[in-house]
C-alpha cells in the first residue's frame, strides 16, 4: 500500500540546503511541542531551519538549533529563540528512527515546518545520509543536464 503524502497547508520555513547536502532516504511528519509565543512567531512566518537537526535525548526526540525568533508582543511570557523542542512521534516511529541513526549512521534533518489543514504546527522530518563532495558535484551535473535537455526539447517541438 502506498504511503499518503502529508497535506501541507501553510509552509512557514524550509530547509532548502538539506536536499543538497543529504541523500533523503525517508520522510515523516512529526508534531511539535511549542509555546504560545512560538506559534505566534511561526504564524508571522519567522523561522529558520538552516542549522537545525533532530536528536535523541532522555529517550525522546528533540528538534535542536531551530531558530524561532521571540514574539515581541509576548513580553515576559516569551521564549528562547534556539531552545530544544520536543517532537511528538509514536514509540514505534521513535524506535525505528533511533535504530537507523545509531546503527546505520544516518541523520535526522528537518525539511520544513508548516501548519496542517487543522491549523496545527507540523515538522517534515527526513532520515538522511550525508553526501560527499563528489556526490554533490554529480547532483549538480545531473540537474544541469535535465535543464539543458528540457531546453532542447522545448526548442525542437
Amino acid at each position: 500500500m502506498a504511503k499518503k503524502k502529508p497535506f501541507k497547508g501553510t509552509i512557514v520555513a524550509q530547509n532548502r540546503r538539506a536536499r543538497h547536502d543529504y541523500f533523503i532516504q525517508d520522510t515523516l511528519e512529526a508534531g511539535l511541542m511549542l509555546k504560545g509565543s512560538e506559534v505566534k512567531s511561526l504564524r508571522a512566518g519567522r523561522c529558520s531551519l538552516n542549522e537545525a537537526y533532530a536528536a535523541e535525548q532522555r529517550g525522546e526526540l528533540y528538534l535542536l538549533n531551530a531558530h524561532i525568533p521571540e514574539y515581541a508582543p509576548a513580553g515576559v511570557f516569551g521564549h528562547e529563540a534556539k531552545r530544544e523542542r520536543k517532537l511528538l512521534l509514536n514509540k514505534r516511529e521513535m524506535a525505528r528512527l533511533g535504530e537507523a541513526v545509531n546503527r546505520k549512521g544516518m541523520t535526522l534533518v528537518p525539511l520544513s515546518i508548516y501548519f496542517s489543514d487543522r491549523g496545527i504546527a507540523k515538522l517534515e522530518l527526513a532520515l538522511a545520509e550525508g553526501k560527499q563532495r563528489h556526490d554533490k558535484r554529480d547532483t549538480v551535473k545531473e540537474r544541469d543536464w535535465q535543464r539543458q535537455k528540457a531546453r532542447l526539447l522545448r526548442e525542437r517541438g
